[in-house]
């Protein structure tokens, strides 16, 4: 198995950092192939003694079986738990039902764990622990011989501590004994230039039974009104332009590359249904929808890892640690806010391939949160400049009603669309994914703007060689 270079230099750095404590965490970017390091270090252990089995484990079970996979493959060993096994992995929903006896293998043999995106693991004494970090600090902490931590996103969305890490004073970050940035990344050749698209319109007009307002961007609507960022996603014509976008750029990389492939990010289940009905039936694509209600997702997601479908459509169930190689672009429409999901769906699309094209395209809505970690991302690579383009759309009007659905191309060619159902949602009362049960307060939204996409160009390819 040949390593990358960054590979390499980690599985040295923690040999060496091994020498005087028992914990190594490395913050790799989504792509980057931290499996792979992970697999090679744990094989270097077992060939110098160090280590007598090694436990994984990961938040997913589509995770749990890449990771299977590739340490089967480096340790030329089972890696499925039964007798004989050099060791396993397992998710970490998994672990309050493993009995004494798994964990007493802990205190009776060297032991390596690795734990996988770590930042799952809150909680570094058991008062402020979740679940899972109790897990870790009750049966893994003090007794496994080494530990190692992987993450592309090292940080809590409520700020809280992640297991087994140390802080740096006086600004209490957590230390990482390896970091692997995205920069490096795409300088190296590991992980494609990142393209997102931020999409806007210029003149919103919403209407109540009060009073009717204006509004020039998307920012400036949720922030001005009680009309919601969960009700917007889920709006017909909204939904409709960006997944225009989307399929419109997969058409382009795919004239290159035919194998490139698209992934949506859906809100919900009904909402993933609706978004595969447009692609299906609007683009005339070939799509696929996995969520958790399937009897099997891992296999749909295999599939269409192997196949030339263009489109899968998902709620949860692809974005971190899920590795689609083909996927180039993916329209977010989750409703999903923070900025460690932002970043690892877009790591969904930054893996290379053979491919000639090795564009990859991330279109989201111009919301301020969401614009922000596209900034932020881009302040990733502080010596490279970021480029930004305005880039206008034709005119379409949307008024929204409570009584009709329907759509109307003019004479013009321009489009109208009469969409039912767009109502306020009461945030305090009412769960974001029950967003589009119908409430007793509602809105005609009309979007009487041009749609316009705001370019954020990161690490191109002129600007690394400058």
């Amino acid at each position: 198995m040949k390593l990358r270079q960054w590979q390499h230099d980690c599985v040295k750095k923690a040999l060496e950092t091994y020498k005087t404590q028992n914990h190594f965490m490395c913050l790799a970017t989504p792509g980057a192939g931290k499996t792979v390091m992970a697999a090679e270090l744990a094989a270097r252990l077992i060939e110098m003694g160090k280590v007598d089995f090694v436990l994984c484990f990961s938040p997913s079970s589509e995770v749990n079986e890449s990771i299977r996979i590739t340490f089967s493959r480096r340790l030329q060993k089972r890696f499925d738990g039964l007798m004989g096994a050099i060791g396993s992995v397992y998710t970490y929903q998994s672990m309050p039902s493993l009995s004494p006896d798994f964990w007493q293998l802990l205190s009776t043999h060297n032991v390596l764990v690795i734990m996988d995106e770590v930042h799952h693991l809150k909680g570094i004494e058991l008062h402020n622990a979740n679940a899972w970090g109790e897990e870790v600090l009750v049966n893994i902490q003090n007794k496994a011989k080494y530990t190692l931590a992987l993450s592309g996103t090292p940080w809590r969305s409520d700020a809280a501590p992640i297991v087994l890490s140390r802080f740096t004073e006086p600004d209490n970050t957590i230390h990482c004994d390896f970091v692997y940035g995205l920069n490096q990344a795409i300088a190296d050749g590991v992980c494609r230039h990142p393209s997102i698209a931020l999409i806007d319109n210029e003149k919103i007009k919403l209407d109540c039974s009060q009073e009717s307002k204006e509004f020039a961007s998307i920012t400036e609507l949720l922030e001005g009104s009680s009309f919601s960022y969960q009700a917007l996603i889920n709006n017909q014509q909204i939904n409709h332009h960006m997944l225009k976008q989307g399929v419109s750029k997969l058409k382009e990389i795919r004239d290159k590359s035919p194998l490139a492939g698209g992934l949506v990010v859906a809100s919900s289940i009904k909402h993933a249904k609706q978004l595969y009905q447009t692609l299906v039936k609007d683009f005339q694509q070939t799509a696929c929808i996995v969520t958790s209600k399937l009897k099997h997702p891992s296999h749909t997601i295999e599939e269409f890892r192997q196949n030339n479908i263009q489109w899968i459509v998902s709620v949860g169930m692809i974005s971190e640690g899920t590795d689609i190689p083909r996927l180039q672009v993916c329209c977010h429409l989750s409703r999903i806010k923070t900025e460690m999901h932002y970043r690892q769906v877009l790591g969904r699309i930054l893996r290379v391939t053979s491919n000639e094209s090795q564009q990859a395209w991330l279109f989201t809505l111009a919301e301020a949160n969401l614009t922000d970690f596209a900034y932020r991302i881009g302040q990733d690579l502080p010596e490279m400049a970021v480029i930004f383009n305005q880039k206008e759309q034709q005119p379409i009007n949307l008024a929204l009603s409570d009584n009709s659905s329907s759509t109307e191309i003019d004479h013009e060619g321009s489009v109208n669309l009469q969409i039912s159902d767009l109502s306020r949602l009461t945030e305090q009362n009412t769960p974001p994914y029950l967003s589009d049960i119908e409430q007793e307060n509602h809105y005609n939204l009309a979007l009487l703007g041009g749609y316009k996409e705001r370019i954020v160009r990161m690490f191109d390819a002129h600007l690394l060689s400058s």
